[in-house]
């Protein structure tokens, strides 16, 4: 029962560890004379991955290593599967031409390196895969390339103040609202790992399997509070923007930190799930171009919502 309390207390300490983060560090930004629109494409994005990042790291530093990488893998297929299907039904997301044709193929690409870096022995016939160390640094380049990407264009998209936080503090007090909210992210993120352990090991299923649903979900909820909000607000643009970006940033710069800190093994029944990331991203993409054109329609949400569920149920009968 404990490890259950937890892990419900992990995840609320991670949220709010995430939002006291994105509202210290924006209004510090605010106080540098960053503008809104790089503010709301760095800070507010790497503030919904807080969570997803934190976990890892702490996952990576105990040896957990199913958790760190599953972690990320259903984490990117909650956001396209479950919070854009979510978004989609509450408004139809209709989005520009440099979604369509940049944005989204980035994270197709982003799911595919996965997909090659962690099946080294089926690539070069070695003894075992993993996403290694070098890896991990190739990794975080693909994330250097894709930051100075999104500030290059941080003039043309619209919306982004709207979903930044406004409320300008002092310098002093923005320090002690990102030093709280990182000791919240690093506290709740203990606590989520040891408890997801903790469970695994008492229902007799695998840390994988956790991660894939538990902890990925959980994790997810700023997602999709952002993509939510931004559909009722029928701003498609970050709505999709939104779930792209963390997808992007979860494998480039979340899986590079963690395999940076350590390698993390792959077993090749993971490709299921990462053949799944793949799949939902390039559905996403075709989804462009059916029904009204550069939109996710209602019925192509209620598809993500069927996909998403159906693939929850199988992974857990399987595992």
């Amino acid at each position: 029962m404990l490890a259950y309390v937890l892990l419900i207390i992990g995840l609320a300490l991670l949220l709010k560890g995430a939002d006291l983060l994105v509202d210290g560090a924006t209004s510090l930004g605010k106080r540098l004379h960053v503008s809104d629109l790089v503010i709301g494409l760095t800070v507010v994005a790497f503030g919904t991955s807080a969570p997803e990042l934190f976990v890892n790291l702490v996952a990576s530093a105990r040896g957990n290593t199913d958790i760190a990488i599953y972690n990320v893998v259903g984490s990117n297929i909650a956001n396209i599967l479950l919070i854009l299907g979510v978004a989609a039904v509450l408004f139809p997301l209709a989005v520009g031409k440099g979604t369509v044709w940049r944005e989204i193929p980035f994270s197709f690409l982003a799911a595919l390196v996965l997909g090659l870096m962690a099946n080294d022995r089926l690539i070069d016939g070695g003894p075992g895969s993993a996403v290694t160390r070098s890896d991990g640094l190739v990794l975080l380049l693909f994330f250097c390339i894709f930051l100075y990407y999104s500030v290059s264009i941080a003039g043309r998209v619209e919306g982004i103040a709207e979903h930044t936080p406004q409320k300008q503090r002092s310098i002093a007090r923005s320090i002690v609202l990102v030093v709280a909210g990182l000791a919240a992210l690093s506290v709740g993120g203990n606590w989520i790992v040891g408890a997801a352990v903790r469970i695994a090991q008492r229902l007799g299923v695998s840390e994988s399997l956790i991660g894939l649903t538990v902890v990925a979900v959980g994790t997810s909820l700023p997602e999709l509070a952002t993509s939510a909000v931004a559909a009722l607000k029928k701003n498609a643009e970050i709505a999709v923007g939104n779930v792209v970006g963390s997808n992007i940033f979860n494998v480039f710069f979340v899986l590079g930190v963690s395999a940076t800190i350590r390698p993390l093994p792959f077993a090749p029944a993971g490709n299921r799930d990462i053949v799944v990331v793949v799949v939902a991203s390039l559905l996403l993409f075709l989804f462009m171009f059916t029904g009204k054109r550069r939109s996710l329609d209602r019925w192509e949400g209620v598809v993500f919502l069927v996909a998403y569920v159906s693939y929850v149920g199988y992974s857990i009968v399987e595992r």
